[in-house]
Order: structure tokens, then sequence, then C-alpha cells
């Protein structure tokens, strides 16, 4: 991580020393200021990278679709909503519905609204036809050594999503790649948490071998794990959703918001698209916060909570500046080294204020035991339980944290 300012020596350029008056409004924008200057001179304005994907197989695949049809019918605009597309595919028949899937399957596959059995159909087709050209990629002796690397660590993870069981809800191998997997029976749950992944999430850490529970599907796994636990007569389900393009390492991407406002979008469709009427949670860390902070005003009503963790903000001063009438909670560790990153925005760049600060107004509950900034799953952690508790409805189980003993205020006792 690039270091900060020293607050006992001048700022670069101006002979001036903001620890002298800490928390007025001067030294935080000449520290704010600080900050812009040392992300500049190590990152550099090329450190913003374009993300869109107007290119690549998902992009050819859509193209086809748009000049396609079933049964003399033209298929359903991609953009066009998830009611609408649902009302397609109940009018096709189950053949009908498969054809589509196999001929188009990186667009049904990651269609809001399209059956999610057929989806996870289309996804394991897609996963087969990525790691088939990966193969081929490992062995082209056009590309670098490097290149032909990551070709097998793709194969790799391609391999593993493809291993019976898996529930894959959204894959498109375009550029760095983003996936989604669901743990639990998405269509017949009656609550929904989906984990919302931070920095550097992509196809290949979408899990990890190593340190599971930093990687969303470890993530979502444990999470669903300690849902079933606690209530095992409440259907529940989980979603390890890391489909959208998260900033590379901590520079200017991570510090603006640009990419979270494109990832609340996305966040907001596939929420949008969800099926059923289960309540839903969104369980948010680290830039994934961002993205939740974002989206929160456009939610629909079902989103009943949003719990964030590791955040350096919401793009919000308090939480009443969501917008949302979702319970915002929101905790951070002893050791997360997020807590020192200056929570303000100036220009551009950070991310507002602190959700775990009092002023902020969130409802801050426990993370003992957690380890550091991507220990908050793991089992056994106060953390992953309070995310339980908060995920299946049972608010009265919440261990509040100790700045805030009655963070469970006015939350219904039991789901």
């Amino acid at each position: 991580m690039t270091s900060l300012p020293d607050l006992s020596t001048p700022l670069p350029g101006t002979g001036l020393t903001p620890a002298g008056a800490p928390g007025t409004t001067a030294w935080r924008t000449m520290l704010a200021l600080a900050v812009v200057l040392v992300l500049l001179m190590t990152t550099g304005w090329t450190a913003i990278r374009h993300t869109g994907q107007e290119s690549g197989p998902r992009a050819a695949a859509l193209a086809d679709w748009r000049k396609g049809a079933v049964a003399g019918r033209p298929l359903p605009d991609p953009e066009s909503g998830a009611g609408t597309v649902a009302r397609f595919f109940h009018s096709l028949g189950t053949h009908q519905q498969r054809r589509l899937a196999d001929r188009y399957p990186l667009v049904v596959g990651n269609l809001g609204g399209a059956p999610v059995r057929l989806r996870y159909r289309a996804n394991h087709t897609a996963l087969e036809q990525a790691r088939d050209s990966e193969r081929k990629r490992m062995t082209d002796r056009r590309l670098t050594d490097d290149g032909r690397e990551t070709a097998a660590q793709r194969v790799h993870r391609f391999e593993s999503l493809l291993r019976p069981g898996r529930q894959i809800l959204a894959f498109d191998p375009t550029g760095e790649g983003r996936a989604a997997e669901v743990f639990g029976n998405l269509d017949a749950a009656r609550r929904i948490s989906v984990v919302v992944p931070g920095v550097d999430t992509n196809v290949l850490s979408f899990e990890k071998s190593r340190r599971p529970y930093a990687a969303p599907v470890g993530m979502a796994q444990s999470l669903q794990r300690q849902q079933r636990a606690r209530a095992p007569q409440l259907p529940t389900a989980t979603v390890a959703w890391a489909d959208y393009t998260t900033p590379a390492g901590l520079g200017i991407d991570s510090a603006s918001g640009r990419m979270a406002q494109a990832g609340a979008q996305r966040l907001e469709r596939f929420v949008g698209a969800l099926p059923g009427s289960a309540r839903v949670a969104l369980f948010c860390h680290s830039y994934g916060s961002v993205v939740c902070g974002i989206a929160a005003r456009r939610l629909p009503a079902r989103v009943t909570d949003i719990a964030v963790t590791g955040s350096p903000g919401m793009r919000a001063d308090h939480v009443r500046d969501l917008d949302t009438s979702a319970r915002v909670w929101a905790a951070r560790d002893a050791d997360d080294w997020i807590a020192d990153v200056p929570h303000m925005e100036f220009g551009g760049l950070g991310h507002g204020a602190d959700p775990v600060s009092r002023s902020f107004g969130s409802r801050r509950f426990s993370a003992a035991r957690a380890d550091g900034h991507t220990g908050y799953y793991a089992p056994g952690t106060d953390s992953v339980a309070n995310f339980a508790a908060i995920g299946t409805g049972s608010y009265a189980d919440v261990n509040c944290a100790s700045a805030d003993p009655d963070c469970t205020s006015g939350a219904p006792g039991r789901p």
C-alpha cells in the first residue's frame, strides 16, 4: 500500500504542517491534497483504466443474439429488464430454452430474468468453451511466457468452476473476468445474502486455496454455513457476487468512485432480477461497500439490510445520505489497516465518512476475533456470526460493538 504523508512534516509545496490543527476544515483539506499528491506521484493519472467491454467473447455473443430468433420470434433485448426476459422464457418450451442456452451461453448465462437453472446450464457451457480457448493459448508461441502462464491459471480456475454441483449464476471471461456463484437454492430461498467484494477481484481471485475466506467463494460459503447452522429450518441462499469490474490495487481507481458507479449499476440490476420475493441482505467488503453505498438509494425495498466491513466509506457523510429504508450495519476489526485511510472526499477522491464512526449513524456490530482486512468471514469470528444473524433476520442475536451496545434497537427479533 502507498504510504500516507507524515503529518509532522510540511505538506509538499505548501510549507504547512497539518498536525497542528487536527479536526479543522483546513487540516482535512490539506491532508486530502497531500493524499492526492502522493497517489498522483506514485500511480499517475494513467492508473485510471478504461473498462468498457466493447469487444471480446461476450460482446460477440450479444451481437449474434440481437440477430437471432426462436420459432420466428425475435429474441428480447438483454437490456429490456428482468420482467420482459422472464415472460419471454416462460413462453418457451423446455427444449427451446435449452437450445438458446446452448447456442448463446454467454448471453443466457448472464441474463437477469432467465430461469436460474437455465443460467447454470448456460454458464457451464460458457466455461467449457472458455477453458478450451485458454488451453490453446497455453501453447501459443506468439504469447509471452507470462501470457501462457496466465492462460494455464485460467484453465485451472475454469476447471474448478466446472466441478459438479457448482451453481454459476454469471460468467464473463472478457478481460480479467467476472463471475457469480450461488450457495443454496436461490429459487426456494426466503432470505438471500449477497457478498460484494472489493479491489483485485476477478475470475482468478474469485476463489483461493490458501486463505479461502479472503476470496468471494470462501466468504459466501462461510456465510451460508453459518446461516444454516443458525436457522436450519429457514430456506437461505448466498451469492458470491463478483460480477463487476474492480480496481486493480490501491491507486487512483480505488480512491475514486468511477468504477464503483459502474459496479453499483450492475448490482442494482442484479438484485432487481433475483427470483421470488425473498428478503435480501447485502454484505459489502472494502471497496464493495463503496459500490453498495452508491447503489443504496436505487435498490428495491426487498433489500432490508446493508452490512459493510473494512469500509473506506460509502460515498456519504451520514447514513441518511444513503436514502435507503434498509438497515445499515458496519464493523471493523482492531487491526484492519483501512482505519488509517483518510475517510473523506475531495476532488473526486476518497469515499466520505467512516461508516463505523459514531457520527455516521450506522448500527455497529462486533468483529471480535477477525484478523486484519480480509478476516471478517473466517469461521469463529464475531463478524461472520453477526452476518448470519443479519442474513437470517435474527437481529436479537447480533452481538453489538462495545461502542454501540444498542445496535439492534428497533430491529425485529426473529425472522
